[in-house]
Parts: structure tokens; C-alpha cells; sequence
């Protein structure tokens, strides 16, 4: 079937946007924004939210802790219903989720444009699923179209529950993982409609394989770096400036830093291999990507975790996810 070219940009688009997301929500947890709206999806209980303490009543803290209160007893009640009690404990005794903080004007800003990229990121999403539905109607498309708006609809109610446990690390590493898979939906998506991405391109079996094994460890790394952002986050709240991260990081530090230089090495012998074969420039790109994200790495390491630095290096950790997650769609291997 051939598709409109239209709705083939749509979709590069849509994904630009999930990426758009991604950088908003990284920028977001560098700068303790998380909370600057207590509320979801309003912020203060607005649509566009105050500039000034002065629009909010006086008891605004106590306003917002008794609605976070019934939100965490919700979620806990959730959790408790699948069987995890022990989480839905943890949650209830942590001091730190029912803490509310000050209006900051520039906290709360922060994350409104971040939840206004996530509504047009959904609203991308949700006009793919009707374009496909109501144009093409290919069965293989609705589904998948349909799977990607059903988890952005459950990424968008987790979000609230991100805010309602004031940023609980765990939950924020969930959310993260939601947006990468909805990424790889929209990637195999542009697979499917896409002319450009519709031509396989044949490799032996062993090199499949090795793709996908760095495919496999660049995953890996990127919870590897969650927890490492957790430890960061505990080591905020321990009163440890960002001067001593570096100091106190544990094995996952170490083991994230390690496999980084593994992966760094398997995609140059790629390069090498196959620095000829024009066909593979997906996989050259690849390399320049991960060179960019490991001298980020080196920044985050060594020059006391610069902030934007933070948000460079998820942006090309979750490039470097697409562009090695499409190669994985479209090598196809020989008998070799």
C-alpha cells in the first residue's frame, strides 16, 4: 500500500515530538521542577498556571497535601490489588511523598511547557490512530496505532501518580521507560509507511547478531543510568552537592561507565567493517552518536554534572535507542 506522503511526515513529526518530551522531562529533573505543579493535568488547579504566589489562596499547601493524600491512598490501594504490598508500604511511609514545596514561578513554568509537549506529543499519537483508522485502515497499522495511544493514555495517568508521590525515583524511571517504548511503536510505525525505511538491507547472520547485541547493552545502559539518576537524587536529599556525586557513586556508577566504553568499541569495529557500505549509514550514524553521548558521559564524570550536560546525554541515549532499534528493523540476514 502506498501511504501520503503527508502522513508519513506526520508521523516523523509525531515522533520528533515524543523526542521533545523525553528532553522536556530530562530538563525537568535536572532543574527539581517536578513538582512545581502539585496538581495533574491542571497546574494550581489551572489550565494556564499562575505567575505569582499572590493568585494562589494562603492555605494552597494544605489545598494540594489532602488531594495528594487521597491520590497516593488510590494508587497504594492499586498496588496492594496486584499484590504489591510491600511497595504500597514503602509509599505510605515516605515522609519525602507527602512533602509539599513552595510556588516557585520558574519550577512550575518548567513543567507546564513540559506537559504542554506531552499534549501535543498525544495528540500526535491520537491523529495517526484516526488517520489510520479512518484512511488506510490496515489491520497490522491499527493495532499498532492503537497500542501506542493506549500506552501514552496510561503514560499520561502514570505521570499523575509520578506527581501525586512527589517524584518517587522508582516511578520516574517507569515513566521514562513508557516513552522509550512508545518511541519504538512509532518507529516501527514510519517502518511500515515510510519508503525509505521499507528497503531491508541484507547483512550476515553474525552481524545481525552483533547489532543486536549492542542494541541489547545500549538498553541496558540506559537503566543502568536511571539508577544512577537515583543515586543522585538520594544523594541530593542526603545534602550532598552535585561538587560530591561524582565521589559517592556506587558499582552502578562504574558498571554504567564500563559497558558505555564496550559498547563504543563493538560500534567502531561496525563502522570499520562496514564504513563502504552506503546502505549502512544508519549504523555510521550510530557511531557519531554514541562518540557525542560518551564525551557527555566524560562531562557528567569529571566536571561536576553539569545540568544541560544531564539532558544532552539522555537526548542521545534515546536517539542512539531509535537509530539502533530501526538498523534492528531493517538489516535482514543472509544464509552467511
Amino acid at each position: 500500500m502506498k501511504f501520503n506522503k503527508w502522513f508519513v511526515r506526520f508521523n516523523w513529526l509525531t515522533l520528533v515530538l515524543i523526542y521533545l518530551v523525553v528532553i522536556a522531562g530530562s530538563f525537568v529533573r535536572i532543574t527539581g521542577s517536578g513538582m512545581g505543579c502539585p496538581d495533574w493535568p491542571k497546574c494550581f488547579g489551572q489550565w494556564v498556571p499562575p505567575t505569582s504566589s499572590e493568585e494562589l489562596p494562603e492555605d494552597y499547601k494544605a489545598i494540594y497535601g489532602e488531594k495528594r493524600v487521597k491520590k497516593v491512598e488510590k494508587f497504594c490501594h492499586l498496588l496492594e490489588t496486584v499484590g504489591l504490598d510491600a511497595t504500597a508500604k514503602k509509599i505510605k511511609n515516605n515522609p519525602d511523598v507527602y512533602r509539599e514545596e513552595a510556588f516557585n514561578a520558574s519550577k512550575t513554568w518548567t513543567e507546564y511547557v513540559n506537559r504542554l509537549f506531552g499534549f501535543l506529543a498525544g495528540n500526535g499519537v491520537l491523529l495517526v490512530f484516526l488517520w489510520i483508522l479512518f484512511k488506510y485502515r490496515q489491520r497490522k497499522l491499527v493495532i499498532l496505532a492503537g497500542i501506542n495511544l493506549i500506552i501514552l493514555g496510561f503514560q499520561a495517568w502514570f505521570g499523575s501518580i509520578v506527581v501525586a508521590t512527589n517524584l518517587v525515583p522508582w516511578t520516574i524511571t517507569i515513566h521514562m521507560f513508557l516513552a522509550l517504548l512508545i518511541i519504538g511503536i512509532q518507529l516501527y510505525i514510519i517502518r511500515l509507511i515510510s519508503p525509505s525505511q521499507q528497503k531491508d538491507i541484507p547483512v550476515s547472520r553474525g552481524f545481525y547478531v552483533l547489532v543486536l547485541f549492542i542494541f541489547l547493552v545500549t538498553f541496558s545502559q540506559m537503566f543502568l543510568g536511571t539508577q544512577v539518576r537515583e543515586e543522585i537524587d538520594y544523594l541530593r536529599k542526603a545534602g550532598i552537592g552535585r561538587e560530591g556525586w561524582s565521589e559517592n557513586f556506587g558499582a552502578i556508577f562504574f558498571i554504567h561507565r564500563s559497558f558505555s566504553w564496550l559498547v563504543l568499541a563493538l560500534i567502531t569495529a561496525l563502522f570499520w567493517m562496514k564504513r563502504k557500505v552506503k546502505a549502512l549509514r544508519i549504523l555510521h550514524w550510530s557511531f557519531i552518536i554514541l562518540t557525542i553521548e560518551l564525551l557527555s558521559g566524560v562531562l557528567l564524570a569529571h566536571f561536576k554534572m553539569p545540568g544541560l550536560v544531564q539532558t544532552a546525554h539522555l537526548l542521545f541515549a534515546s536517539v542512539l535507542f531509535g537509530v539502533l532499534l530501526m538498523a534492528t528493523f531493517r538489516l535482514k540476514t543472509t544464509s552467511k
